[in-house]
């Protein structure tokens, strides 16, 4: 009888045994599992922080650009005023020696 209590004692941590090894390697697979994903999201941030730093760039160029056209645009106009001004005074020359 001793032996048979003894006997279901180890059936008993062997069965224990197993459930531990059991749960650590379900575990062991989610935490694999787990850093799989981490290292995917770790990707794509990085992936999408390097977009993000270009469309920056994008968009210095692009005020840049506005800025180069809104002073090219001022230059013209200023010109434009110019030329009306010569255009007048032609037209008031023009009209001086009509009279």
């Amino acid at each position: 009888m001793i032996s048979a209590g003894v006997e279901v004692k180890i059936n008993r941590l062997e069965s224990i045994v197993e459930q531990i090894g059991e749960a650590v390697l379900s575990t062991t697979e989610t935490i694999e599992r787990l850093a799989e994903r981490l290292e995917t999201v770790s990707l794509q941030l990085e992936a999408q922080g390097q977009q993000v730093q270009q469309q920056g760039y994008q968009i210095v160029a692009l005020c840049d650009a506005v800025q180069t056209l809104a002073q090219s645009q001022q230059n013209s106009l200023q010109k434009l005023n110019e030329l009306t001004q010569t255009l007048d005074r032609f037209m008031y020359l023009i009209q001086r020696a009509d009279d």
